[in-house]
């Protein structure tokens, strides 16, 4: 479906926004920390760049890596939300 819209000319750069989309959410739900404005660009920029080569190997050798992206999120997701709630129960059992 992708394919017959867009062409495989533009196949590697969807791929591309979508580990890039995929990895900030990562990021953000298991190894974000607040850091100064510089740190974070940097960060980032090095995440663009990261994601390009992610990108190649998905593309190019076929490796599953939105599908792997996919598993991981909803992993942290879970993971993330569990703790919020063990911390919400914590914190009402010692008022």
């Amino acid at each position: 479906m992708v394919l017959n819209q867009y062409g495989v000319e533009n196949i590697f750069w969807i791929f591309y926004v979508l580990n890039l989309i995929l990895s900030v959410i990562a990021y953000k739900l298991g190894f974000a920390r607040k850091l100064p404005l510089l740190q974070s660009v940097i960060v980032y920029i090095l995440l663009l760049v990261g994601v390009y080569i992610l990108t190649i190997f998905s593309t190019v050798m076929r490796m599953p890596s939105v599908e792997s992206l996919i598993v991981i999120n909803l992993v942290l997701a879970i993971y993330r939300t569990r703790l919020h709630f063990q911390r919400r129960a914590k914190k009402e059992n010692a008022s």
